[in-house]
């Protein structure tokens, strides 16, 4: 028969192991959550890389509203009221002076640039047509509007620039046009005009 004092021992041992055993449960588990927990610092961050950027710029705080319209090779269209399509993206929408500001504090904050932007964020071979819609316009003289396309990658190279001029709301121009191959390289660059919004179509050339 064994002595009360060996089983008081042995059960004492079997309690010990039991509470190791649930300890060490409880810090795998611990550190299994640590290693789970996101990064607060990258929760948010968006994948802003881009092949080509195309950027419409005109005077700074002037009132009038240009559009940024550009066609895939696919025929699709990116302009106002269609923001995303396949490759292309409009980053910024800018209606002249209209909803550049912001009360703070009894004071009015300004942002004077007008400028849109469009990027694609992978090549696709094909021909890309890239107009200027003046949407809204205020005064009768023509306004004056750059357009440049740049390649990013491998480095920052100028695809084109260029000034035009449009002369009142509805007016459309096709401001450049330019063919890439599989590899991005530019192949082509035209003008010809080609009405991609407005119902005066001009006919294709």
């Amino acid at each position: 028969m064994r002595h009360p004092s060996l089983n008081r021992h042995h059960q004492e041992e079997v309690f010990t192991d039991l509470l190791f055993n649930a300890l060490l449960g409880f810090v795998f588990m611990f550190a299994m959550a640590f290693l789970l927990i996101s990064d607060p610092e990258k929760q948010g961050d968006i994948e802003t890389k881009a092949e080509m950027l195309i950027t419409v710029r005109w005077a700074d705080q002037h009132p009038d509203d240009v559009d940024a319209i550009v066609e895939d090779p696919n025929g699709d269209i990116i302009w106002y009221y269609n923001r995303d399509s396949g490759l292309m993206h409009l980053d910024r929408d800018d209606r002249g002076v209209f909803a550049d500001q912001i009360e703070r504090g009894g004071e009015r904050i300004i942002n004077p640039i007008n400028q849109e932007t469009v990027t694609l964020r992978g090549i696709q071979s094909g021909e890309y047509v890239v107009n200027l819609l003046h949407y809204k316009a205020n005064y009768q003289t023509p306004l004056p509007v750059t357009v440049k396309v740049e390649r990013l990658n491998p480095k920052v190279n100028l695809v084109y620039y260029g000034e035009h001029f449009l002369t009142g709301a509805g007016h459309e121009l096709t401001a450049i046009r330019f063919s890439l191959d599989v590899e991005g390289n530019v192949i082509d660059l035209n003008q010809l005009p080609k009405a991609l919004v407005t119902h005066s179509k001009v006919k294709q050339q």
